[in-house]
C-alpha cells in the first residue's frame, strides 16, 4: 500500500534545532516547536511566555533621559555568559570590553534570593532550630549540583561578573566608533556561521547584543537605508541560526518613518522610560512610586508557528530594584480612590479611558 504524503505547511513544526538544544543549559522547549532562551530577567521571561524565541530579533527603544536600556542589555549578556553561550557585543564605546566589567554576577545559593521565603516555610515543616542547619546544607548541595542547569538566574547588581565567565572564547566585542557597517556585518556573519542550526553549529545558542545602533558616534550615523538593510539582514540570518539578536536604539535620533520601519522589523519590541523625579501627581496615582526606577512597555511579542496572538493582562510594567540589587518587574497598580481598590494599568478589561466614576463607561 502506497504511503500517504503529507502536504507541507508554513506553520509546520521546526525540528532543525535538534534534540540536544532542548536539553542544553539556557534553552528550553516551548509550544509549537519553539525554543526559548532566557532574557536574564525571570519576571520578563514570565511576561513573554517563556523568554526570547531562538532565532528572533528583539529591539529595545531607549529613553533619551536615562540609560535604563542598559539594565536589559546587561542581564541579557550576563545570562548568556553564565550558560557558556557565545556572545557578540557591539557598542559605540571606544573600548567595548570595558563594559563587560559592569555585568552583574549570578546569585549563589547562600544569598537571599527575592523569591525565597525560607526553607522551613516553603516545605511547610516545623523543625527544631538545632536541625535547621542540616536542611540548609542539603538544600545548598542540590542548588550547587543543579546550578548549571538553571534556565534563568537571579543577578546581584552589587557584584560584578566573575572573570571565569569573561575569559575565554565565548565573548567577542566590536566598537562601532569608526567602524563601517560592513565590518559589523562581517563579524555578525562569522558569528551566525558558528551558531548555525546545521550539524556543525553550536547547540548551546548564541546572543548578539548591539547597543545604541544609530548613535552619533557610529561611522554610519545618518545612513538610514544602510542601517535598515542591516537590520533586515540580521533578522533573516537569525531565522536559520541558534542565536538571538537584541538591538537597542535611541528612537529620538530617527525620523518618524524610519522609526516605524525599525519597529515593524522587530519580533519582540520593548521600550524603557525613566520615572520623573518627585512627580506629586504620579505619586498619588501609583502605588509603590518611590520604589520605581523606570517603566517597561511591551509593544510586541514574537509568535512562532502560530497565528494566535498572545494577549497580556498588562503592557506597562514598573522596574524596581529590591534591596538595591534585585531587578523585578511589576504591573502598575492605581492607588485606591474613595475606598475602591486599584486596577492594573494597561489591562485589556477597561472599556473607557475615563476613570472619574466608579462604574464602567460603555
Amino acid at each position: 500500500m502506497a504511503s500517504i504524503k503529507t502536504r507541507p505547511s508554513s506553520f509546520s513544526r521546526n525540528t532543525s534545532v535538534g534534540s540536544t538544544s532542548e536539553t542544553a543549559a539556557g534553552l528550553k522547549p516551548g509550544p509549537n516547536g519553539a525554543i526559548f532562551t532566557s532574557s536574564g530577567i525571570p519576571d520578563l521571561d514570565r511576561i513573554l511566555g517563556g523568554g526570547f524565541c531562538l532565532g528572533s530579533l528583539i529591539m529595545v527603544m531607549e529613553d533619551a533621559e536615562a540609560p535604563h536600556h542598559l539594565l536589559l542589555l546587561r542581564r541579557f549578556m550576563a545570562q548568556g555568559l553564565v550558560h557558556n553561550q557565545h556572545v557578540l557585543y557591539s557598542s559605540p564605546l571606544k573600548d567595548p570590553r570595558g563594559f563587560l566589567g559592569t555585568l552583574p554576577s549570578p546569585m549563589s545559593s547562600k544569598d537571599d534570593k527575592p523569591h525565597d521565603k525560607g526553607l522551613v516555610q516553603d516545605n511547610g515543616l516545623r523543625i527544631a532550630w538545632q536541625y535547621q542547619k542540616y536542611l540548609g546544607e542539603a538544600h545548598g548541595k542540590l542548588d550547587n549540583r543543579d546550578a548549571k542547569h538553571e534556565y534563568n538566574s537571579d543577578f546581584d547588581w552589587r557584584k560584578p561578573l566573575e572573570r571565569q565567565f569573561l575569559s575565554g572564547k565565548h565573548i567577542d566585542c566590536i566598537s562601532t566608533d569608526g567602524s563601517t557597517i560592513g565590518a559589523l556585518r562581517e563579524r555578525c556573519s562569522t558569528f551566525f556561521a558558528q551558531n548555525s542550526r546545521g550539524d556543525g553549529g553550536n547547540s548551546c545558542g548564541g546572543r548578539i547584543a548591539i547597543q545604541s545602533f544609530c548613535a552619533p558616534q557610529c561611522e554610519y550615523y545618518g545612513k538610514d537605508w544602510d542601517m535598515l538593510s542591516f537590520i533586515k539582514y540580521l533578522r533573516a540570518m537569525a531565522r536559520s541560526s541558534n542565536a538571538v539578536v537584541m538591538i537597542t536604539f535611541p528612537r529620538s535620533l530617527l525620523s518618524e518613518s524610519f522609526s516605524k520601519r525599525w519597529q515593524h522589523m522587530a519580533d519582540t519590541l520593548l521600550s524603557v522610560k525613566a520615572m520623573p523625579d518627585e512627580d506629586k501627581e504620579l505619586e498619588k496615582l501609583l502605588t509603590g512610586y518611590n520604589e520605581m526606577v523606570g517603566l517597561l512597555n511591551v509593544h510586541k511579542i514574537a509568535r512562532v508557528n502560530t497565528q494566535v496572538p498572545l494577549i497580556l493582562e498588562a503592557s506597562t510594567f514598573s522596574i524596581k530594584l529590591r534591596k538595591r540589587k534585585f531587578l523585578t518587574l511589576e504591573c502598575l497598580n492605581q492607588a485606591p480612590i474613595d475606598g475602591s481598590s486599584g486596577s492594573s494599568y494597561g489591562t485589556s478589561s477597561s472599556c473607557s479611558g475615563s476613570s472619574k466614576h466608579g462604574a464602567l463607561d460603555f
